[in-house]
């Protein structure tokens, strides 16, 4: 999986391409615990280029939530595709975080 960050004003942009899955935990820790520590407002990850999430990366997502939640920091989730749509559902882990169709939206929703 491949990771990139950029900052819009008080937000982080975390833009993940590839497969979600155990391999690329360490890597996603990092640039979350990266992100947490800028003291943004928020995180905004896109998931528009994930084409799989396992259930590994589903729970470093819960973990990146509450820590979010700790650190009075909110976390949103774009872009996501049909499949990964589906495993948020099927999972019954999509009402714990707040979705967005695109990047964009989540972006303005901060404000």
């Amino acid at each position: 999986m491949k990771i990139e960050s950029q900052r819009y004003n008080d937000i982080i942009v975390l833009q993940l391409q590839g497969e979600f899955t155990a391999e690329s935990l360490k890597m996603f820790e990092d640039a979350a615990s990266n992100a947490i520590a800028s003291r943004v407002a928020g995180i905004a990850i896109d998931m528009s280029k994930v084409v799989f999430v396992d259930s590994k990366a589903l729970e470093q997502l819960l973990d990146l939530n509450e820590k979010c939640r700790e650190h009075t920091r909110q976390l949103k989730l774009a872009g996501l595709d049909e499949c990964c749509a589906k495993i948020f559902e099927i999972t019954r882990l999509l009402p714990q975080f707040d979705t967005y169709t695109e990047l964009t939206e989540a972006v303005k929703s901060f404000a």
